[in-house]
């Protein structure tokens, strides 16, 4: 089997999104267990599959400029966290009106086990300088971006997949952000950001880039197209804002929308996470402005990825809608509706779906 065979295979059981560049979501049951199987595992990507050649450089304001390998990375600490990722698009075809973007459904979030160097470690060796600001990430990925036609006017349109982050939060032992090149106990996939990747723990996984090429320590803010163009929140009616970490939010996992079930006691399950705390709270409702009724919500598993809850509904016949909403440790409740930005990211509203008991 030749690589793009493997590709191909790999990804069968998603749901397509888009061809090219290859976008596509995770299917329903990939929410069920607490960990999502690599070929289930939705896939986000902003240019074509990119060549690399195994290394990546690290430089900007540093004391020692290095050239690193995937021995390299191995040759350091491993550590391994079960961690979240959520598409900053995702729910974006809930919104209305429909924004720009990719119509991104509510399966773009999925949840594996990476494995990895962490960052804060790899940036010691180099020794950042006093006067750095934030780190910034760069993919091998490029291209003219799809999502800007305006840019294939212009001579900018050969793009590069760039993110930053606050220095003070990359350095940071604590925050765990990894330079993973492994997903689910296997080398990391084309799909996956191979050979390695930056995963950031409770961040719309925007910022978690893949086919990670360099690092530069910057003196000053970085602007460029995927941190102040896309991937910020254009509100209509309050100063735009960066888009950062997941916002709460639960989902119904079982039963499925619009299914037939058998009257009596059914357990209604599901999943919740929140990228500002662990979740503390989720409640149930049967009808649009009914009453809430609390939910079991398991307790956290390990920091970073969604956790369990479940309620015992004794359902009638008849068409019943279920709705869905979780509270995090911050106080953080999802909204009854979307909030609308021209971009649309950051959907969290409650979750409604109706099924039939007979």
């Amino acid at each position: 089997m030749d690589a793009t065979e493997e590709v191909m295979e790999a990804r069968a059981g998603l749901q397509l999104i888009n061809p090219a560049p290859y976008n596509a979501e995770a299917p329903a049951a990939a929410l069920v267990g607490e960990i999502t199987p690599t070929e289930f595992h939705y896939v986000r990507s902003n240019f074509a599959l990119p060549d690399h050649d195994g290394t990546f450089e690290i430089g900007g304001a540093v004391d020692r400029p290095l050239t690193l390998t995937l021995d390299d990375l191995r040759a350091l600490p491993a550590h391994e966290y079960a961690v979240t990722l959520e598409c900053a698009g995702n729910g974006r075809l809930q919104m209305r009106p429909l924004p720009t973007g990719e119509p991104w459904g509510d399966y773009a979030v999925s949840t594996a086990r990476w494995k990895g160097a962490l960052l804060s470690d790899v940036l010691a060796q180099a020794g950042p300088a006093a006067n750095g600001v934030e780190v910034l990430f760069t993919g091998a990925d490029h291209g003219s971006y799809h999502l800007n036609p305006v840019l294939a006017d212009t001579n900018r349109d050969d793009l590069w997949f760039e993110r930053s982050l606050p220095l003070s939060l990359a350095s940071d032992p604590s925050a765990e952000i990894l330079i993973a090149y492994e997903m689910n106990g296997q080398p990391l996939g084309p799909d996956h950001g191979a050979p390695f990747r930056i995963v950031v723990p409770h961040w719309y996984a925007v910022t978690s880039v893949k086919w990670l090429k360099r690092i530069d320590v910057l003196t000053e803010p970085f602007s460029g197209e995927f941190q102040t163009g896309h991937y910020i929140y254009e509100w209509a009616d309050r100063p735009h804002e960066p888009v950062a970490l997941m916002r709460v939010r639960a989902r119904l996992t079982e039963p499925e929308p619009e299914s037939v079930i058998p009257a009596g006691t059914t357990t209604v399950r599901g999943k919740a996470w929140s990228g500002t705390g662990p979740i503390t709270r989720v409640e149930f409702s049967l009808t649009g402005a009914g009453q809430w009724f609390e939910a079991t919500v398991a307790e956290p598993t390990g920091p970073y990825h969604w956790q369990e809850w479940s309620f015992e509904w004794d359902a009638p016949i008849g068409r019943h809608t279920l709705m869905v909403r979780a509270t995090d440790a911050a106080g953080n409740v999802q909204p009854e509706v979307p909030e609308w930005n021209r971009l649309g990211y950051g959907n969290n509203a409650v979750e409604v779906i109706y099924v039939d008991v007979v």
